[in-house]
């Protein structure tokens, strides 16, 4: 994904602008990341260089659950614990 990118998106769920950008790999183009609402804590992957901004009804938890897990040290504590439509917030309770 190009950075660029980030000056046009607006969250799907309610159209809130502008989103916050943490990437995690880059190369030419981001390859890893998460978009985040700051609005309604709705998070949004970036793999493979593909923002993956679907609504929650299209979005498997079987999915979501390891990209937090494989980038708990590089998301905010906020959407690990708060974010939507899915967070860490029982692995983080059993650690605390």
């Amino acid at each position: 994904m190009k950075k660029k990118l980030m000056d046009i998106l607006a969250c799907p769920i309610d159209k809130y602008y502008p989103l916050e950008l943490h990437v995690f790999e880059e190369q030419d183009e981001i390859v890893e990341g998460i978009i985040i609402c700051p609005k309604c804590l709705r998070w949004y992957p970036i793999r493979d260089e593909i923002p993956e901004m679907l609504p929650d009804e299209l979005r498997e938890k079987k999915d979501e659950i390891p990209f937090l897990k494989k980038w708990k040290n590089k998301i905010p504590k906020k959407i690990l614990a708060e974010g939507n439509p899915f967070n860490l917030k029982v692995e983080l309770d059993k650690t605390s």
